[in-house]
């Protein structure tokens, strides 16, 4: 495993401003995916909000395995701080590539979501009114990416090349076993206060969602390390 992160080591080095670009890419294509499907999702479903999120759902999760696969090998195709930050703290990514990589994630998450309003004609700046609080909320969000990093780090340690397929299938359960709705990711967490759709979630939220998403990170990064450790 190397610094690349998600994914096996690319085929040859990669110089890290290609590496920026992939991870700011694949970023906001992720969100104008979300946000996007949720769009389409909530005109279409005549107001039944379960067929809206089975819409989200299915389009996020199958994005996020063709995402990671086209864009892993150039960048790790992490595309969410807390995977950067997970990376990182394993020593597999330098620390001022990682904070690269959260600039970039969280500004093309940005840009991901304005292009979504664009396509479908929605004023591009705003910001959300779908409250999602509580303490519910927020455990629902450590136990999402628990789970998340759980998956990316099982998965490079037993089947690396099953990883995108992995991540999708488990962002599409956490979709619908979590209150929240899975978010897993602080840079999704904070461009989806700026739409006022579907996916979208009140600023006053997201200090509580980022937060339990880095705890659940750090966790399961401890636990899933000591499991999967070597040494008996």
């Amino acid at each position: 495993m190397s610094d690349a992160g998600t994914l096996e080591p690319p085929l040859a080095p990669v110089a890290p401003a290609r590496r920026l670009a992939a991870e700011g890419l694949g970023t906001a294509m992720l969100l104008a995916v979300v946000v996007g499907s949720g769009i389409m999702g909530e005109r279409l479903s005549g107001g039944n909000d379960a067929v809206a999120l089975l819409g989200n759902t299915l389009a996020t999760g199958a994005a996020l395995v063709v995402l990671i696969t086209v864009f892993g090998h150039l960048s790790g195709a992490h595309f969410n701080p807390v995977v950067t930050l997970v990376f990182a703290l394993r020593r597999e990514i330098a620390p001022g590539l990682a904070l690269a990589y959260v600039a970039i994630q969280a500004a093309a998450a940005v840009a991901g979501v304005w292009i979504a309003h664009a396509m479908f004609a929605e004023p591009v700046l705003q910001v959300s009114s779908h409250l999602r609080e509580g303490p519910a909320q927020a455990l629902s969000e450590a136990v999402a990416t628990f789970g998340l990093v759980a998956t990316i780090l099982g998965c490079l340690k037993a089947r690396p090349d099953f990883t995108p397929v992995a991540v999708g299938l488990y962002i599409t359960a956490a979709y619908w076993f979590t209150a929240s709705t899975s978010f897993a990711n602080p840079a999704v967490t904070f461009a989806r206060s700026l739409t006022d759709s579907f996916a979208g979630i009140a600023p006053g939220g997201v200090p509580a969602f980022i937060a339990a998403q880095i705890v659940g990170a750090l966790v399961a990064a401890a636990v899933v390390g000591w499991l999967l450790k070597d040494s008996p």
